[in-house]
């Protein structure tokens, strides 16, 4: 009898041993750790208030079992402009970055960045969601899963000498984020210089440009009320300019999860997410110029009344761009007429 209780409880510890690996393993299998890579330094706000409440809410409504790690700054190296092919080709799992570091890449994204375009980032990023649904994951950014689309607040200048008339631009080396933007600064008689934001501080201390265009918001990260004292805001109901933004993963890595975890993501993906990431990044334009306020900086209102004088100035680079979407097989003066409907509704919401 022994030798057989000895052989019957090693028997039922072994199944016992094979159910907890079995079930180990499945628990295993089923946690993820996603990378998500980005451009600005960790204190900024898109990470501080944005990309780290939307990480932390993932985590938490997938009981820990997905972690997102966080990389800023480039960390996992390349530069911003090599982000988009990160996410694509798997090099990492998430991504936040601007479609328009890639030109001609992801065209129909533009029209949000057209000047004058934007009202406010809530309605603008609603309606950004609403036209990539329709005209843009399937075809742009079919090669990525897009968690959200949104636009930052209202876009401004911010320069060592004063800019409060269209004359006072010309001349000046202004940087701009986008293709569409140079175009802009280019048309208003300015010599635009592309770069990505983390340059933005270096460049101005060494002289190498005289201004820039970004929201207040991310003024403070950068320094720039330390390195210029001149700051143009725009009246009326639309704003000089916005920059699109883009939050993507790898599709495979997608694909991969189970279906509870891809609810997660989803349920934390979309419109509600893209008008909450605008309207946050939006909020945080108020503090941020409080700064410049506070040192004492030139804060220059251009009236509505004579934003419209910029509005007819600008409006060459709409023509140029609806002939440039035209030659790659895109209506884009469909996607104007659409981009402005939507923006209207929301905003009047």
């Amino acid at each position: 009898m022994k030798p057989f209780s000895v052989r019957k409880l090693a028997l039922a510890a072994a199944v016992a041993a094979t159910g907890l690996i079995g079930a180990t393993a499945s628990s295993w299998a089923q946690e993820v750790t996603l990378r998500l890579h980005q451009f600005l330094p960790p204190q900024a706000n898109v990470p501080k208030l944005v990309l780290d409440p939307w990480a932390d809410k993932v985590e938490q409504e997938s009981g820990g079992r997905i972690k997102i790690e966080r990389y800023p700054a480039m960390q996992l190296g390349g530069t911003p402009p090599q982000l988009c092919d990160q996410a694509r080709d798997g090099i990492v799992d998430i991504v936040w970055t601007l479609p328009g570091s890639n030109p001609g890449r992801f065209p129909s994204t533009e029209v949000f960045e057209l000047p004058f375009m934007m009202t406010n980032a809530e309605a603008t990023s609603r309606a950004y969601w609403d036209l990539f649904e329709k005209h843009m994951k399937d075809t742009e950014f079919k090669d990525t899963h897009v968690l959200g689309v949104w636009v930052h607040g209202p876009g401004m200048l911010h320069s060592k000498e004063p800019i409060e008339k269209l004359d006072d631009l010309k001349g000046m080396k202004i940087r701009a984020p986008t293709r569409i933007i140079n175009s802009l600064l280019g048309q208003l008689g300015a010599t635009p210089v592309g770069m990505p934001v983390p340059q933005i501080t270096e460049a101005l201390s060494k002289g190498v440009i005289d201004g820039c265009v970004i929201p207040w918001e991310v003024t403070p990260a950068l320094k720039v009320p330390e390195l210029v004292s001149n700051h143009t805001e725009f009246g009326g109901d639309h704003a000089l300019y916005t920059t699109t933004f883009v939050l993507a993963m790898n599709k495979a890595k997608y694909d991969s999860l189970p279906d509870d975890l891809k609810k997660v993501l989803d349920d934390n993906s979309g419109q509600e997410f893209a008008a909450f990431a605008g309207s946050t990044q939006a909020g945080a334009d108020v503090p941020s110029r409080k700064i410049a306020v506070d040192r004492g900086n030139n804060i220059i209102e251009i009236s509505a009344e004579d934003t419209e004088t910029w509005k007819e100035a600008a409006a060459p680079v709409y023509e140029q761009w609806v002939t440039e979407m035209k030659d790659k097989g895109i209506d884009g003066q469909m996607l104007i007429d659409e981009a402005r409907a939507l923006i209207d509704k929301y905003t009047s919401q």
